[in-house]
C-alpha cells in the first residue's frame, strides 16, 4: 500500500508538474495573442489616419490649384493691357540699344576691328 500511495505521489507531481509547464505556455500564447491584436489595431488606426489626412491634402491641393489658375488668368488679362502707350503714360522711355557685331572671318578679311551698329525697331 505504501508504494502505491509513493507512486500516486510521484503521479500527483508530474502531472502538476505537467500543468504547471501547460499554464506557462498558454500564457506566453495569450500574451502573444494580445500583442498580435494590439500591433493591428496601432498599424490599422495609422493607415486610416494617414489616408484621411492624404485627402485633406488633396483636397487642398484642388484648391490651390484652383487660386494658381485664377492669377494666372489675371496675369494673362492683364498682360494683355500693356502696350507702348501704356509704358509711356507710366514714364518709361524707349532707349536705343547699341549691339556689337564683327566683321565677316574669311580670307578677304585682314583685321577682326569691331563695329557699333544701332538698333532700328
Amino acid at each position: 500500500m505504501r508504494q502505491m500511495s509513493l507512486k500516486l505521489n510521484m503521479y500527483m507531481k508530474s502531472i502538476s508538474m505537467i500543468n504547471n509547464i501547460e499554464k506557462f505556455i498558454f500564457n506566453i500564447i495569450i500574451w502573444s495573442f494580445a500583442i498580435l491584436v494590439l500591433s493591428y489595431i496601432v498599424f490599422l488606426g495609422t493607415m486610416v489616419k494617414n489616408i484621411v489626412e492624404r485627402k485633406s491634402l488633396e483636397a487642398n491641393a484642388r484648391v490651390l490649384e484652383s487660386e494658381v489658375r485664377d492669377l494666372e488668368l489675371s496675369y494673362l488679362s492683364m498682360s494683355n493691357n500693356i502696350d507702348l502707350n501704356l509704358s509711356y503714360s507710366m514714364g518709361f522711355k524707349e532707349v536705343q540699344a547699341t549691339f556689337a557685331t564683327r566683321k565677316a572671318l574669311g580670307l578677304g578679311s585682314s583685321s577682326g576691328s569691331l563695329k557699333v551698329a544701332q538698333n532700328d525697331l
